[in-house]
């Protein structure tokens, strides 16, 4: 009987983290950004003013996550000198490609203006 019970919390917990748990995003952004002065919502503003449009500001933030370097980034030279250039990314294409979509489908302002 309590094989069973332990067997069942296993199965739903399975089931139901994936629903209500952190996404890739969530897990492998904010906590990173969450002691920044410089927002999440404040950085994709940047980028979208200087790479305009959905799929050059995708195309960038991938390769500069892969890449990081002074020359792609969008951050002021004081900020760098502060906080320095991210290390690479440790997330495969497949989990990047998602972390970047959910972080657009959250901030991008397309939908939104009237």
């Amino acid at each position: 009987m309590l094989k069973r019970i332990l067997l069942i919390s296993i199965l739903i917990g399975q089931v139901i983290n994936p629903l209500y748990g952190e996404n890739i995003y969530e897990k492998n952004c904010i906590p990173c950004h969450a002691n920044l002065p410089t927002s999440l919502q404040e950085m994709f503003m940047s980028y979208l003013a200087s790479y305009s449009g959905e799929k050059n500001v995708k195309t960038i933030l991938k390769y500069y996550l892969k890449r990081p370097s002074k020359s792609l980034t969008v951050m002021s030279n004081l900020f760098i000198d502060t906080y320095g250039i991210k290390s690479s990314t440790k997330l495969n294409d497949k989990e990047l490609d998602e972390a970047i979509s959910i972080y657009w489908e959250k901030f991008k302002v397309f939908d939104k203006l009237k």
